[in-house]
């Protein structure tokens, strides 16, 4: 995926979330390649208020000028927060997909579930594949 960036200390999903683990928390959000896929971003819903999250549910809808997508969550957990500026902001996904536009912080609950997670090369090789 030449000019895409998938920086290689995030842990990456074959829905292409990716999430950096910091302590017992986790920060998700969409890859490189998946905002390039979706074109620009006009909306995303987002669990505003804390909540609980299982692995593989469904945490959000992000809508593109193209198509409106899920957003599923890579790990089990309970939201700590979301990134409130993707309200009035929701380009800043394409603009900085991993910085400025990630989109939650789960208080992780298994911490078994990141060894189920891709490394970036891993995630590259997927994405070669598909």
């Amino acid at each position: 995926m030449a000019g895409l960036n998938h920086p290689v200390n995030l842990k990456y999903t074959e829905t292409d979330e990716w999430v950096r683990v910091e302590g017992s928390q986790a920060t998700i959000g969409i890859t490189d390649y998946a905002q390039d896929q979706l074109g620009d971003i006009v909306y995303i819903e987002l669990p505003w208020d804390p909540s609980a999250l299982n692995k593989e549910s469904k945490f959000g809808d992000i809508e593109s000028v193209k198509a409106t997508s899920e957003l599923l969550s890579p790990l089990s957990g309970e939201v700590v927060r979301a990134n409130e500026s993707l309200k009035e902001n929701p380009e800043l996904i394409n603009d900085s997909p991993y910085e400025e536009g990630w989109m939650l912080v789960l208080e992780i609950s298994d911490p078994a579930e990141l060894d189920g997670l891709m490394s970036a090369s891993e995630y590259e090789a997927y994405l070669q594949g598909r």
